[in-house]
């Protein structure tokens, strides 16, 4: 992600410009950071979880949201926008436009190549530090496979849901299932390169 502060701003001036901006952007103690578009198969599998998630939490005390929510982080000050975010409960904000939340129960984050590495490692660290965040979903856009990270205390319980026939993926900090081919619907993968076009030469 590209820096685009050439000077650290406070909470409420990052906030004053991205209500206004026209495109999103992250804040990270007092650093602006441009966050990149979302490609097809991106944008599809964010609105096929939202989709199945809908109907499944409808009962529930529950509220899903698409990536136009920010999510804050006090204790690092950070903001950014997941893919999909679950709120169970009231949903808190830290203030009255309601477009900042500060309780996320679950964090959904689609993987690309130019985002998956950032989303395994800072991106979850700074997630962790929210004391309401239960469960944290990698969601693949190269294959069909959904990582899971559920805290248990003080201890994180990974999960992966593979390509089989009728494999199920389950939300484990709200006993809700989803099924992998529901989710990559309209997804077409490209078959996999033969393992010589992989070697060195």
């Amino acid at each position: 992600m590209e820096n685009l502060a050439r000077k650290f701003l406070s909470e409420e001036e990052y906030l004053e410009l991205e209500r206004k901006a026209e495109f999103k952007s992250e804040y990270y103690k007092g650093e602006i950071f441009a966050m990149a578009g979302a490609k097809r198969k991106h944008n599809a599998i964010v609105t096929a979880l939202i989709a199945n998630l809908y109907p499944l939490l409808k009962h529930k005390p529950c509220e899903v949201y698409p990536s136009d929510m920010k999510v804050r982080n006090k204790a690092d000050r950070f903001y950014t926008y997941p893919d999909v975010t679950i709120v169970c409960g009231k949903p808190e904000f830290i203030d009255d436009e309601e477009d900042v939340l500060t309780n996320p129960q679950v964090i959904i984050e689609v993987l690309s190549k130019s985002t998956e590495s950032y989303d395994r490692g800072g991106k979850f660290a700074l997630y962790r530090n929210i004391p309401s965040v239960k469960e944290y979903i990698l969601v693949s856009s190269d294959e069909k496979k959904i990582e899971s990270f559920h805290r248990q205390g003080d201890e994180w319980v990974f999960r992966e849901s593979l390509d089989h026939p009728g494999e199920i993926f389950r939300l484990q900090s709200m006993d809700v299932e989803l099924a992998l081919d529901a989710i990559y619907e309209k997804v077409e993968f490209k078959p996999k390169r033969l393992r010589e076009d992989y070697e060195v030469r």
